[in-house]
């Protein structure tokens, strides 16, 4: 098959985009980042100011990424950024380290979690390391099955499950502002700003943390040839995702804080199933499924946007033609999927 003989059809939406900005930046992070952030910040006041920093800086960066999306209309994120502006061999060294160890390391890490939160249910604490790797395994291998099959498919667990995400965070707002409004659960905000931290250094590692909350707001710049009208979708899909994010996140926190103080959330792994034992009593077991159904939705997008990597690396000639194949049934990317997550393996 020549280059340039098949090529990936043009199928996301505006809806298809937000799903995947959405659904990789809400995995993991907004159920853990809170005690890696409130533990450098030291109060309440100093976190949600660092949330919304945080949330406006990623807000910025992906402003950029809409410009450059609209100018540099091609798939492959910062890697054709970097080949268009600097030539080849500093797009060579990013993909590389990208492909090899950013992404597969970040997939890796929250299949994992998704795996934790699925066996915790059944098995609580007394769940092996073996059984939480093998299911982590078996979740990767299932969403590169997926994404070698159908795009469509892929985005459409992208959309279902960004709806079941917004939804769990939703639940812990409403869950905090209720027991706020009506319960007078606001003891932790009587004095904010008790305790803050203004070492320069711990500052840095808080705002670290929630960073790593909003991480993949650029992954829909690695699709940018699959999407529809790209001059108008895809800075939409920023517009819309970035600041609807921040906003869930800053209230999320600001409920995580009406039922836990400070030290209660550091002793916390996992801030989401604190709340949930905390405040939604019998049905607490329903926040594990819901953390694992995010995670599962943060891995199929990580796989689907990282495989687009490799194969934009491959056209432009700096990996080999092969993972630049595409399938003649499916239009889908099937050799750079597989290599992508098997790398996660």
């Amino acid at each position: 098959m020549a280059e340039g003989d098949v090529q990936m059809e043009k199928k996301l939406g505006l809806v298809n985009g937000c799903g995947i900005i959405i659904g990789n930046i809400i995995g993991s992070g907004i159920f853990i980042s809170p005690t890696g952030v409130v533990k450098n910040c030291g109060s309440v006041g100093m976190s949600l100011i660092f949330w919304t920093a945080c949330g406006l800086y990623s807000i910025l960066g992906a402003l950029c990424y809409a410009e450059l999306g609209t100018t540099i209309k091609a798939s492959g994120g910062e890697y054709a950024y970097i080949h268009q502006a600097f030539g080849p061999l500093l797009a060579f060294v990013q993909m590389w380290v990208t492909m090899l160890v950013i992404r597969p390391a970040a997939q890796a890490i929250v299949a994992t979690i998704f795996a934790q939160y699925l066996i915790f249910p059944v098995l609580g604490e007394c769940s092996s390391q073996m059984a939480v790797n093998c299911l982590a395994i078996a979740c990767i291998l299932i969403i590169t099955f997926i994404n070698c099959t159908s795009v469509r498919v892929s985005t459409l667990i992208n959309d279902i499950f960004m709806v079941a995400k917004v939804l769990s965070l939703i639940l812990i707002i409403v869950t905090g502002g209720y027991y706020m409004i009506f319960k007078g659960e606001t003891q932790n905000y009587n004095d904010p700003f008790k305790g803050t931290i203004t070492d320069p250094f711990d500052l840095s590692m808080a705002f670290y943390s929630g960073m790593f909350a909003y991480a993949g707001w650029n992954y829909l710049n690695f699709m940018t040839d699959e999407i529809i009208n790209p001059n108008r979708n895809l800075p939409l899909a920023i517009v819309i995702s970035l600041p609807l994010v921040t906003v869930i996140y800053v209230l999320a926190n600001v409920a995580y804080f009406a039922a836990m103080s400070t030290d209660e959330l550091l002793n916390s792994k996992a801030v989401g199933i604190g709340f949930a034992d905390e405040f939604l009593g019998p049905v607490s077991w329903i926040m594990p499924i819901l953390v694992a159904c995010s995670t599962f939705s943060a891995v199929n997008g990580s796989i689907l946007t990282g495989s687009r990597l490799t194969y934009v690396g491959a056209k432009y000639r700096q990996l080999p033609q092969f993972l630049a194949m595409v399938n003649l049934d499916m239009l889908t990317p099937i050799p750079s999927v597989i290599l992508t997550g098997v790398i996660s393996v």
